[in-house]
């Protein structure tokens, strides 16, 4: 182990230490016990222990015979209470399903819980795929998404300097805003307008907008967004922008009205 193993393992906690297995095993659809060493830097003593614990609780399984560990069905019954607490109610996965057939890109449903954005649905299709990892309960880099920025666009500063603290604004391609003060001025805009532009930020070559789902209250709960190839939207922003409007609204009126 190397020393700045041996410090990160110092001051990572065991439940740090619990959860970077199980997310490990995961990411890799199974794992040995030295593969979880060898990548995180955990003694193997440790490593079998944290592996004991998960596999106690169903989050994990230990395949014997193959001498590697996979997920249990513990993820899986929390994956489906997931889904249900963040269900996309029938009328809106099809509004969503019309957007998609109307603009011909690929359509989203994101939902806003605390300071998170969430993708909860999406419609896409071999012609029209969606971005790569834009899928089911998506949450990260706000900054530089469309639907990420709509959500920004609603906190107040303190908020939103609160928010970026916490995630940052890390660069994923060239176009991404990294400097707080481009981001707020950008974020002023999609205020303003309504409307959020992401040109080549989150993926090379996409492009994305989104326009707010707001509730009864008038608060924003959430968006709906499209994306595609940028040179396919040129000379479409504005039809985009009317059915993304369109569309938001008739999903504001469910969330206002029930139907």
């Amino acid at each position: 182990m190397t020393g700045r193993q041996e410090e990160h393992d110092e001051k990572s906690s065991p439940l740090e230490k619990t959860f970077a297995v199980l997310e490990f095993v995961a990411e890799r659809g199974g794992a040995s016990a030295k593969e979880v060493s060898d990548a995180l830097g955990y003694p193997m003593p440790s490593v079998y222990r944290l592996a004991k614990a998960l596999v106690q609780t169903g989050y994990l399984v230990h395949l014997k015979d193959q001498s590697r560990f996979e997920l249990g069905y513990k993820p899986h019954q929390l994956a489906v209470s997931l889904h249900r607490q963040i269900g996309v109610p029938s009328p809106v996965k099809a509004v969503i399903a019309e957007l998609h057939k109307r603009v011909g890109m690929a359509a989203y449903f994101a939902v806003y819980r605390g300071a998170d954005v969430v993708v909860a649905y999406v419609v896409d299709s071999p012609q029209h795929p969606r971005l790569t990892p834009l899928s089911f309960g998506f949450h990260e880099a706000a900054h530089a998404t469309a639907f990420g920025k709509i959500m920004l666009a609603g906190m107040n500063t303190p908020q939103r300097d609160q928010y970026l603290s916490v995630h940052g604004t890390r660069r994923l391609q060239a176009n991404t805003m990294t400097d707080p003060q481009t981001l707020a001025t950008h974020l002023e805009t999609v205020m303003l307008d309504g409307i959020a532009w992401e040109h080549e930020e989150f993926v090379p070559g996409k492009t994305c907008a989104a326009v707010g789902v707001h509730n009864g209250a008038g608060m924003v709960v959430g968006s709906v967004a499209v994306s595609t190839e940028s040179h396919l939207m040129q000379g479409k922003e504005a039809d985009v922008e009317l059915a993304l409007r369109e569309t938001a609204n008739v999903v504001s009126k469910y969330f206002r009205t029930g139907r």
